[in-house]
């Protein structure tokens, strides 16, 4: 009788459906793949989920402040190694526990955004984590002037986003880390130059391929624009909103926003100053259903982004399988596309590139079916989750076996650097947490 080979247990920290963020629909658009391999544990400090994905794995709610190792052992069901993924992204809401949790234990980390600036401020600000964490954190990675600008953001005096180029603030999440995957080269290659001995993997973005779209675009009418998911101040909405009010006044269009926008208000108000309130519907969240049908109707979507965050888009995963053109910018993951993939736009010249696109649009509605069809072709190719589940659990098995003791040796110099620091150093460190601490 042959052996049957060992199933590993894979311990995923991630938010799951119905969390409005597109990480908690990646978590279930791989999980399929991922129990075709392993034994998986859907791990959730959310007090809710889809049932639908017990189908597939075991779902065990968990405080992240008290959860030990013990815990995670004592819920293992496969019959070889144990692997722990932790998955990060840059919003508060569904991340600040998982940001406490990298304090403490070691995991692979996935690391969706390179920028975290926001989760990090943000979750201080909701008092879900301690300022003097994150102002030493700030000082050991980026010296002084780090430390200033964490200040000035929890001041209120600058600002996350602004300051995100500079200091993207992921290290903050790695100090435990067993490894880190992430989406992107950028990514991968700045992990890399900062942690050069932490064990370090790049994949594509997985999405879970559907059926050959029909797409619903109409030769006539109004053209169709679509703009979705969580829509925060690097999203360019307000700058597409000033190209849409400078067009001549026959242009005819329909602008649908189906996702969450950071200052709904603040749209609101810019809808009625440019007299767009006719033109513009802002629906929300809506279900996948929904939005899958928008983007089948859709003559041009919008995923503009700047500053990228050094993130993969999932959304553009969701806009490809669906074989509907869109423009994105020129920046991070979104410069290295294929050109026939995408539109793109430059910041320095964006209302006047979008407005000339625009008016390619309007004269052909079909103008974009050539980029949408080279999308869906691009992403069969390069993004289907039984790849991407094969390559993560065989990166971690290869890299388990001695993860933990690199974690240590890692540790154990860090710890042999802080003691042989500069007196003068040194001491700017304990005045900086002793003034953090004050403050709270």
């Amino acid at each position: 009788m042959a052996d049957v080979e060992p199933r590993p247990t894979l311990h995923w920290i991630s938010p799951l459906p119905p969390a409005e963020t597109d990480i908690a629909h990646y978590t279930a658009r791989v999980l399929p793949a991922l129990s075709a391999r392993a034994e998986v544990v859907l791990w959730t400090d959310a007090r809710e989920w889809d049932p639908a994905l017990e189908r597939h794995a075991t779902v065990r709610h968990f405080d992240p402040d008290t959860v030990m190792p013990r815990d995670f052992a004592a819920a293992s069901r496969g019959t070889g190694p144990e692997m722990l993924f932790l998955h990060i992204g840059n919003s508060w809401v569904f991340h600040a526990g998982f940001l406490r949790l990298a304090q403490r234990i070691p995991t692979f980390v996935v690391l969706h955004d390179l920028a975290i600036q926001e989760l990090m401020i943000e979750a201080i600000e909701q008092n879900e984590w301690d300022a003097p964490s994150y102002l030493a954190g700030l000082a050991k990675w980026y010296g002084d002037e780090g430390q200033r600008l964490g200040q000035a953001c929890l001041d209120r005096t600058e600002n996350g986003s602004a300051i995100s180029a500079s200091l993207p603030g992921f290290e903050l999440v790695l100090d435990k880390a067993l490894g880190v995957l992430t989406h992107t080269e950028l990514a991968h290659h700045a992990v890399q130059a900062r942690l050069p001995q932490l064990p370090a993997q790049v994949l594509p973005l997985p999405f879970e391929i559907g059926p050959a779209p029909l797409p619903r675009r109409t030769s006539s009418g109004p053209l169709r624009l679509l703009q979705f998911g969580w829509i925060g101040p690097n999203r360019r909405l307000e700058q597409f909103l000033e190209a849409l009010a400078q067009m001549p006044e026959g242009f005819d269009y329909r602008l649908d926003v189906m996702g969450k926008i950071w200052k709904s208000d603040l749209i609101y108000d810019k809808l009625t100053q440019l007299n767009l309130v006719d033109r513009v519907h802002l629906h929300g969240f809506v279900s996948e259903p929904v939005l899958d049908d928008a983007l089948r109707q859709a003559h041009l979507v919008l995923n503009l982004r700047h500053p990228s965050m050094g993130e993969a888009s999932g959304s553009q995963l969701r806009i490809w399988n669906a074989a509907a053109p869109s423009v994105v910018t020129r920046e991070g993951w979104y410069a290295g596309l294929p050109e026939d993939v995408v539109y793109s736009v430059d910041t320095d010249n964006e209302i006047a590139q979008l407005q000339t696109l625009f008016v390619k649009l309007a004269a052909d509605r079909h103008a974009g079916d050539e980029i949408g069809a080279a999308g869906r072709a691009y992403f069969e190719a390069h993004h289907a989750p039984t790849i991407y589940a094969q390559n993560i659990i065989d990166w971690a098995d290869e890299t388990t076996s001695q993860a933990g003791r690199d974690l240590a040796l890692r540790l154990s110099s860090e710890r042999h650097k802080a003691r042989n620091l500069h007196p003068d150093l040194q001491k700017r460190l304990e005045v900086l947490t002793a003034t953090a601490r004050e403050k709270l």
